[in-house]
């Protein structure tokens, strides 16, 4: 069994109904080393994907609700004086985990959110003076309501770049909506019984064997194009940087992994374009008003870049 297997087992089961896109793209961030930032409203089962994910995949969770309050420490943890050792003892926080769920992240303030995002870059945290690494794997999901204005604070362009992507989420369809009210008591009690399919260990070998995955010099190329097309779209007023590309191929490198196959094909970069490229681009506030998002833009981009030919 592998993370592979995984996939097939959550998609198969039945219970996360009209999330199987969510499921690959969180699966194949893990892969890829990076983080997930998922946009949506409340009650589209962004908790219950994560959870689903952790318990298959043998992996510690755990969930931070963000709120204006909450400082730094309450996330990479403190040190405390022991009286009985008459030394200072760290303990910590919930960041030290496989899986964080940092729930409606816009709500903290930007002094916890830089503190939260400097630890996902570095995947370490200081804490007077001295270094803690992070367990691995490790990735953040953090979520947003796109709805919400008061109270928030939304995550600067510079923050946003540390997300490896980006995951729109909304309701399922109505038909998604019957079948999901007639298993709800079942759903629960899904998650809730949830077997390991894979060890941690197991997890760690695969992130490693997708580094293997087999990329052509025309995929490179494609990726080049379309990264600098961004830089060229007349909506566009900042493009995506060099990062950007380096997003797109290795999401692509994981996507294709979870495939089955080992080696990476113009497919695996469409699939990943859009949420590795929507929310590195910075639209002119004149399209914006007119109602374009830069899921449009990339998605034109997407159809305007010539497709590499085997």
């Amino acid at each position: 069994m592998g993370v592979r297997q995984a996939y097939s087992y959550i998609t198969g089961s039945g219970y996360l109904i009209e999330k199987e896109r969510e499921v690959k793209l969180v699966l194949a961030a893990l892969i890829a080393r990076g983080h997930v930032l998922i946009e949506g409203v409340p009650g589209v089962a962004k908790t219950t994907i994560a959870k689903t994910i952790a318990r298959t995949l043998s992996l510690d969770f755990k969930r931070v609700q963000m709120t204006p309050d909450l400082l730094p420490m309450d996330i990479i943890g403190y040190k405390i004086f022991d009286q009985k050792t008459a030394e200072f003892k760290f303990v910590k926080g919930p960041i030290f985990t496989n899986i964080l769920l940092a729930d409606e992240i816009n709500r903290a303030s930007p002094r916890t959110q830089s503190a939260l995002l400097e630890a996902m870059q570095e995947r370490q945290v200081t804490i007077e003076g001295e270094t803690f690494r992070l367990d691995e794997p490790f990735i953040v999901l953090a979520t947003q309501n796109p709805i919400e204005m008061e109270g928030v604070f939304p995550l600067p362009e510079a923050q946003l770049d540390r997300f490896l992507v980006k995951i729109e989420t909304g309701y399922p369809s109505t038909k998604g909506f019957v079948e999901m009210l007639k298993k709800v008591d079942e759903i629960e009690a899904w998650v809730e019984a949830i077997k390991p399919v894979v060890t941690k260990e197991e997890v760690l070998n695969e992130i490693k064997s997708a580094r293997d995955v087999k990329v052509d010099e025309a995929i490179y190329q494609y990726i080049a194009n379309l990264v600098e097309e961004t830089r060229r779209h007349h909506a566009v007023r900042l493009g995506a940087s060099p990062r950007s590309g380096i997003a797109i191929l290795r999401m692509a490198k994981a996507v294709a992994y979870l495939e089955g196959r080992n080696y990476v094909i113009p497919d695996d970069v469409k699939q990943v374009l859009v949420p590795t490229l929507s929310h590195r681009i910075i639209l002119k506030p004149e399209y914006e008003v007119e109602g374009l998002t830069a899921s449009r833009v990339v998605e034109e981009i997407a159809n305007r870049v010539p497709v590499p030919r085997p």
